[in-house]
Formats: structure tokens, C-alpha cells, sequence
């Protein structure tokens, strides 16, 4: 008897932890936004439409929060469409890190996920997203940093700056950009003519103008990694960068791993990076209309079908526009097999 009770015991306890997986999986199901007449809603990723079009604008979830305007004014629904914070702000930033950011009769506060503001009356011009437990503000012209207790650890001094990314934030004095750290350490110098946000490991900075200077990668120490050499180049994104020869008009695109070896050839008229093993590429010499098509990371053309629009996959679903997409519609959404799940 002991022996069946236990067996009973460890199915009854398996079955609720199938039901909890069941349940936690159905509710984090990834939602995409679609525009319908002109009103948008939500379709899950088999194409199916889970939240009616009745919005005038929506954007994608971010920490299980979506934002959504209706009468002018922004708020936040959940993924059965509930408004969880009613649309009475003018601005707002995506959920991050448990709090955004939204602008309410000139006033710039954070709040959580209930709505509850966590504090307000920010003395600011734009208050940004939360990123490495800090987040950017603008004051006027220059650009500062607050903790998640208001508090202005990095006053505004900076003529640029962007969100910290793997523990540094990139910023600008003057006309030279360097990097600095959580408590306003300035970590590498200013001494770059431009430069982007850190992304596994790397970050692409440049020396001279945007017309004849050479682009290269610095670790976090500051160090050389990959030499200046590109005439753009890009920031890392599942292991390779984008990178240019030649100039903005006629310049042809490619790829590089993390030692600075090209590992696709730079033979595209325009190029994205590679997200969920796949980019989206062009070879078109009409460059102002140019089709789209996808490659995977050893450049094999996965998705020959040709799209006049493309955009990175993400959850496993890319929004594109393409010749035969339904009477109507602006955008549609395709799979990796480069089928068409929305509209159908």
C-alpha cells in the first residue's frame, strides 16, 4: 500500500507540474502586433488572431505588458487585452527591469506593473527605460543617470549618451565619445569619433569622419580587438557583425566573427543582422527598391522568396511585404519556412 500511495503521490505531483508548465507556457505565448482597417490587435504565433484589432496603435510585449493607444493617449495592456494601466499618458517607454516611464500632463514618472507610480515629478525633458538598473535622463540639452531610487548618480553632463549594456554606457563630451561605468567612472576615454553600445563582448567604435574614417571592435578594457579597417561596421548579434565596403550608395555588405574573420563574403546591396540563426539580405541593384530575401550563417539562401520588406525575426515570426500579400494589408507575418501565417 505504501508503494501505490507513493506512486499515486508522484503522478498526482507530476500532473500539477505539467498543468503549472501547461499554464506558464500558455500564458508567456508570444504575441505579435497586426494592423487591420486601420485598428490594431494581436495574433499568436501561429497566426491567429488573440486580441481583436481595436486599438490605434500597439507595440510589442516586453516583461508581459504591451503598450497600447486609444484616444490619443497611451497605456498598457496584458495578453488576454486587459487594460492593466488605463491610456492617459501622452509618452511611455516599454516595460524594463519591473518599471517604465510615462508623461502625464507634462510630468515624466516611473511606475510598476499595477500602475503604481514608484516616483514622479522627475525635473526632466525625457525619461528613459531602465537598462543595468539605471536609467537615462534628459535635462535640457545634456543627459544624466538615476538609480531605481531616483536618485542622480551620473548628473547631466553629457552631450550623448545611451542605455549601460553588459555594465557600460557609451557617452559624448564635446564631439568625442568614450564610456563609463555604474558610478560615473569614465572607463574608456574619449576618444572616438562615434561608437555603439557593447553586445557580446565587443564594441564598434570609429576614428575620423563618417565619410573616410575606419571602424573597428574594442573589448571592455579599451583594447584593439579587430583593427579600424571597415567602412561601417556594426554591432555583434548571434556571434557575427555586419560590416560595409565602400560607401553609403554603393557599398556592399557582409559578415565577420569575433576575430575579425569575414565569414560571408561582403556581396550584398543591403544586409541586416542575424537574429535566430537568420539575416535578411538584398542583391539588388535598385537599391531604392530593393527584394529581400533570407540566408543563414553560412550564407545559404534559406527564403529565395522575394519580399519588398523584411525585418528580423524574433520569436519566430518576421514582419514582411511582399507581392501577393492580401488586398489591404500593410505588413504581413512569415515563418522560417518563409510561409505566410498573417493574413491569410
Amino acid at each position: 500500500m505504501k508503494y501505490i500511495h507513493s506512486k499515486n503521490t508522484l503522478l498526482t505531483v507530476l500532473t500539477v507540474v505539467f498543468v503549472w508548465l501547461t499554464l506558464s507556457t500558455f500564458s508567456q505565448e508570444a504575441l505579435f502586433p497586426i494592423e487591420e482597417k486601420g485598428k490594431f490587435g494581436y495574433i499568436n504565433r501561429s497566426g491567429k488572431v488573440v486580441i481583436a484589432p481595436q486599438y490605434e496603435f500597439a507595440e510589442l510585449f516586453s516583461e508581459g505588458l504591451a503598450v497600447v493607444k486609444l484616444g490619443g493617449k497611451k497605456g498598457f495592456i496584458d495578453n488576454t487585452g486587459k487594460m492593466i494601466i488605463q491610456p492617459v499618458y501622452e509618452r511611455t517607454t516599454n516595460f524594463s527591469e519591473g518599471l517604465a516611464s510615462g508623461k502625464k500632463d507634462g510630468k515624466w514618472s516611473f511606475f510598476d506593473k499595477t500602475g503604481k507610480t514608484v516616483f514622479d515629478d522627475l525635473k526632466c525633458d525625457y525619461a528613459y527605460k531602465f537598462s543595468g538598473g539605471m536609467a537615462r535622463l534628459q535635462v535640457g540639452i545634456k543627459i544624466g543617470f538615476i538609480d531605481k531610487s531616483s536618485n542622480m548618480v551620473i548628473r547631466p553632463e553629457y552631450d550623448g549618451a545611451y542605455d549601460f549594456a553588459e555594465g557600460v554606457a557609451r557617452v559624448k563630451k564635446g564631439d568625442k565619445w568614450g564610456y563609463i561605468d555604474k558610478t560615473g567612472k569614465v572607463v574608456i576615454d574619449f576618444q572616438f569619433d562615434d561608437c555603439f553600445d557593447f553586445s557580446e563582448g565587443l564594441a564598434n567604435v570609429r576614428k575620423g569622419d563618417e565619410t573616410t574614417g575606419k571602424w573597428g571592435y574594442i573589448d571592455k578594457t579599451g583594447k584593439m580587438v579587430i583593427d579600424f579597417q571597415f567602412d561601417r561596421a556594426w554591432t555583434f548579434s548571434d556571434g557575427f557583425a555586419l560590416f560595409r565596403v565602400g560607401d553609403f550608395k554603393k557599398g556592399k555588405f557582409g559578415y565577420i566573427d569575433k576575430t575579425g574573420k569575414i565569414v560571408i563574403e561582403p556581396i550584398y546591396t543591403g544586409a541586416d543582422h542575424f537574429k535566430e540563426g537568420l539575416a535578411c539580405v538584398s542583391t539588388s541593384i535598385d537599391t531604392k527598391n530593393p527584394q529581400w530575401q533570407y540566408i543563414d550563417k553560412t550564407g545559404k539562401m534559406v527564403i529565395p522568396k522575394s519580399f519588398d520588406f523584411l525585418s528580423s525575426f524574433k520569436n519566430g515570426l518576421a514582419k514582411a511585404k511582399f507581392s501577393d500579400l492580401k488586398t489591404g494589408y500593410n505588413f504581413g507575418y512569415i515563418d522560417k519556412s518563409g510561409t505566410c501565417v498573417w493574413p491569410r
